[in-house]
Order: structure tokens, then C-alpha cells, then sequence
């Protein structure tokens, strides 16, 4: 059986937070069972954790190289835990890996949040006379309940989260091959050697996305949000919407253009949204002061704020809600809307403040997880601290926060910079991805061409992706599909821009000698 994450994103600390980590010099099945109740019962919603055995750790870290474990122990530990796992109430089952590193073999433990807790297991699994206990993780500790968190945790029998459980209507047939090993290989998982047409079920299992029934299986809803190409079927309403007012929805909101709804799998969404608002909607500034060495570059909203917020809707949405995300692009902000809001353990006066949302209960563990080993949010609670620097770095006012008191909605307003903040929005001149920018800055001296705004987006488009359709751009942009292959076609007439390879497996290339950026 092969770990589904790759062992040294996991040692480094990179794909899963510390806390939902501990480490263990050596074999010790009476602190690891205690450890493993603890994370079975999943008492804050984070999606268990992990035990790694053959590791030495200091303040949480483990020590590089690791100890490592005798391999002839491998043998006897499974057997003793086949035992360890009936003693258990009720009968929890852990994965164990068998792992490499730094030439030496570690076990990994997998606990994933049990979907009959709450589970009690002996103080000393190995002793003779056993008393049972329930336990929690507090911090980095597994600790025996005490008042009302024990009543809190037997409460919290069948409240599988929603993207835990499975569902009878997905089927292997919606699950994308293409999507599934994109995503094995970008956290460089081991499964992404299997041949996914003919083990899609072997990997949905050891991925632990598959729920058994008596009939079998029923595939979990978050593989279908991660990894299928639809799962609007499922999910009504699981897409983003993007509103823009030129002039602002209060002074004329007659003047809005709606973009074609944004749809897909969880990170499809999230790349074409955030490709959107980069190519659209940031626009960015260079300022050089007459009493200053130094130029002052800022934008009207840093992508890094954009990129927080736009995950987190997205995360932290209900999906049993039939509402989309929303995106309202003003002159003076951009709003993000999702629904349900923030639960009820976060204080309303740190959302009114807009400060860190610190919570004991997410909604979306799972899709939490994934998120997190595709690096696309760090971890619990940093998302509006993130939002917050971003602004303030840019020289741009706080974002705001909105929720009502029965906490159906999420609001957050990032603020416009005020050097661009009483412009209308142009649609069509865009602030290019910084990266795309810069490679092109060193040629454009000897230019002799000058595009158009809409020639810019084109261009852009196209330098950073060069094999991306005209569909495809007219979707991500917004302009029209026509108005495109007009303005493609005079590039291509101009020298500005070649086609490479036919139509069908080709690519575009851009003469950049040949083009000047405004």
C-alpha cells in the first residue's frame, strides 16, 4: 500500500500542519493507540493525522537524518495491531505505510477522522487489566476529555462533514483521470505511477475517497469536487460568478456585464477565476518620486489578497447550498460573497475587526487537505492575516468583513488602491501576470508594433500559455469569441504572433521584437 502524499512533504511539514503530526522514536503501542483514538475522534474537524514511527523530535520538528526502525519489526507490528484495532470501541482500522528516508525504513500511521465517533480505547492497550478512555488532540497532545469537551465529542457521533461522505450518484465514470493524476503528480505522490484506467478504484481506495456499504462502495463528495470535470452535477450551483460595475452598482446599476459563470473541479475553478482577475482586473503601478532613489510599485489589488480570498470562498463554502460564489468588480472594490458564513465558535467582533478567523469546526476538512498539498492555502486561520499584510504592503485600506447574526453569509471588501480607486473599470486593458511582464520588458526596445488594449489581453494570454484556444481565452477574458479571431487575425497579419503545428495539438508563438506594451 502506498501513502498517498509524498513522505518528505509530510516530514518537512509542508502538506500538513504540525499539530496533526506526531513523531515516535520507536514502537510504543500504548502512547501510539492513545494517539490514534485521538485523532479517530477528529475532535476539531481537521482531518485526523498522522503517527510517524523511527523519527526523533525536537519542538515538534522531527530530527534529520531520521532513526529509522529494524525492518524484522515490520512483521510482528502488524500483527500486534490487527489485535490493537479490535480493542478499540468501536472497531477502528488505521492504514499503515511503510516509508523510506534518509536510507533508513519509518512506519507511517494514517488516522483519518472515523465515521463512528466517538472512540475509546485502553489507558495501556498492552496491560492486562485495560481501562477505557476516550481522547482528543489538545495543541500537540492526546489527552483524556474532560466536562463539556467530553460532552461535546460524544455529541459529535454521525456528523460526518459533508465532503466526507459518500454519495451514490458519482460514479468512476465522473472521476477524471486526467485531473486525478494531475494532482498525484504536482504532490508527487507514488500512485501517480498507477494506470489510472485500470486502478482508478485501487487508487480511490488508498486515497481514502471510497465509503464502503453493503452493496460495496459509494464514492466520497470530495472527489468529485477535486476531480471531476463537472461537479455542478452534483453540487448545484458549484461555480463563480463574476458581476462587473463600471461605474459602481449604486451610482448606475443598469451598466453590468456578467462574465460566462466559472465551472469545474475546486482547482479548475480557482486557476480560472484568479487567471480572470489577473489578466482583467490588476493593473499595476510605477511611481518614481522626485525625493526618492527608489521607484514606489503597487497595484490596484495584490494578487497574493485575491489569490486568499478566492481560495477560501471557495473552501469554505457550503456545498449543500444552492448559491454560487460571487465576484462584484467595482471602481473602488472587489466583494466576494459565498454561503453559508463562519460558524459559530469564531467571536462576532473578529469578523466585524477582520481579524484571524480562528475556528474549532471546518466545514470541508477534506477538500481542506487537498487544497493544502497543492499549496493553495496554508493552514488554518491564516487566510485574512494573509489578506490583510498583502494590503497593507501594498499601501492599500484593510479589507472588511460581513456576516449576518444567524451566519448565512461570508462578505469580504478588498479595497481598491487609492491611485486607481476613482477610475472606471477598463474592461478590456489588463495588468498581465508579473511574471509574463518582466519577460518581456528586455525586448520591447527595439519594438516597432503597438498593440491595442485588447491586442495587450491577446498577447498576454498567450505568453503565458502558449497552447491555450481561442475559447478558452474568450473564457477567461470575457471579450467575446469573434471579437477575438478578429483581432488574432490581425496579430498574425501584423508579425506579432505565429502559429505553430496545425490547429488541433499546436501552439502559439509570440514575436516579441516586434511588440510594445503601453
Amino acid at each position: 500500500m502506498r501513502l498517498p502524499i509524498n513522505i518528505e512533504e509530510l516530514l518537512g511539514g509542508r502538506a500538513v500542519e504540525g499539530d496533526r503530526i506526531e513523531y515516535k522514536t520507536g514502537w510504543n503501542p500504548d502512547a501510539i493507540y492513545r494517539s490514534v483514538c485521538a485523532f479517530a475522534n477528529d475532535f476539531d474537524e481537521t482531518g485526523g493525522g498522522y503517527i510517524v514511527v523511527g523519527v526523533k523530535e525536537v519542538n515538534g520538528r522531527p530530527v534529520r537524518p531520521v532513526i529509522g526502525i529494524d525492518p524484522n519489526q515490520i512483521e510482528p507490528i502488524e500483527k500486534d495491531m490487527v489485535g490493537f484495532n479490535n480493542l478499540m470501541l468501536p472497531y477502528y482500522q488505521p492504514r499503515l505505510y511503510i516509508e523510506e528516508a534518509d536510507g533508513k525504513t519509518i512506519l507511517v500511521i494514517k488516522v483519518s477522522a472515523g465515521e463512528r465517533r466517538p472512540y475509546k480505547v485502553p489507558d495501556q492497550i498492552t496491560a492486562r487489566q485495560k481501562t477505557y478512555n476516550y481522547y482528543i488532540r489538545y495543541n500537540s497532545s492526546s489527552i483524556v476529555p474532560k466536562g463539556e469537551y467530553e460532552r461535546e465529542l460524544i455529541n459529535l457521533a454521525n456528523r460526518t462533514p459533508f465532503d466526507d461522505r459518500g454519495n451514490d450518484q458519482i460514479t468512476l465514470k465522473d472521476i477524471s483521470p486526467l485531473l486525478l493524476h494531475d494532482y498525484l503528480v504536482k504532490v508527487k505522490s507514488s500512485l501517480a505511477s498507477e494506470s489510472l484506467t485500470e486502478n482508478m478504484e485501487s487508487v480511490l481506495e488508498q486515497m481514502e475517497l471510497l465509503e464502503p456499504t453493503p452493496e460495496g462502495y459509494s464514492i466520497k463528495n470530495v472527489a468529485a469536487m477535486m476531480f471531476a470535470e463537472r461537479p455542478d452535477r452534483f453540487f448545484k450551483q458549484s461555480q463563480v460568478e463574476i458581476v462587473l460595475f463600471p461605474e459602481g452598482r449604486e451610482k448606475n446599476p443598469n451598466n453590468m456585464i456578467e462574465v460566462e459563470p466559472i465551472r469545474g473541479s475546486v482547482p479548475t475553478m480557482i486557476e480560472k477565476t484568479l487567471s480572470y482577475l489577473n489578466t482583467n482586473v490588476i493593473k499595476r503601478q510605477i511611481l518614481k518620486p522626485k525625493d526618492r532613489e527608489e521607484s514606489i510599485k503597487f497595484c490596484n489589488y495584490p494578487y497574493q489578497a485575491l489569490e486568499e480570498t478566492v481560495v477560501n470562498s471557495l473552501y469554505h463554502r457550503d456545498w449543500t447550498i444552492r448559491e454560487p460564489v460571487e465576484i462584484t468588480i467595482e471602481p473602488d472594490r472587489i466583494s466576494i460573497l459565498n454561503f453559508s458564513g463562519p460558524n459559530y465558535t469564531i467571536p462576532m467582533e473578529a469578523i466585524r475587526e477582520g481579524k484571524s478567523l480562528r475556528s474549532r469546526r471546518y466545514r470541508n476538512r477534506r477538500l481542506g487537505e487537498f487544497l493544502k498539498e497543492l499549496d493553495l492555502t496554508e493552514g488554518r486561520a491564516t487566510g485574512i492575516p494573509t489578506v490583510q499584510e498583502e494590503l497593507e504592503a501594498n499601501g492599500s485600506p484593510r479589507a472588511t468583513i460581513d456576516t449576518d447574526e444567524e451566519r448565512t453569509y461570508f462578505l469580504i471588501d478588498i479595497p481598491c488602491h487609492p491611485y486607481f480607486a476613482k477610475k472606471e473599470i477598463e474592461i478590456d486593458t489588463s495588468g498581465a501576470k508579473e511574471n509574463v511582464e518582466i519577460g518581456v520588458k528586455d525586448d520591447v526596445k527595439g519594438g516597432v508594433k503597438e498593440l491595442s488594449d485588447i491586442q495587450e489581453v491577446i498577447v498576454k494570454e498567450m505568453l503565458f500559455d502558449p497552447s491555450i484556444t481561442t475559447s478558452e481565452m474568450a473564457q477567461k477574458t470575457g471579450i467575446k469569441f469573434r471579437t477575438l479571431q478578429r483581432h488574432i487575425s490581425q496579430l498574425q497579419a501584423m508579425g506579432v504572433v505565429v502559429r505553430k503545428d496545425g490547429r488541433k495539438d499546436g501552439y502559439w508563438e509570440v514575436v516579441k521584437k516586434q511588440i510594445v506594451f503601453r
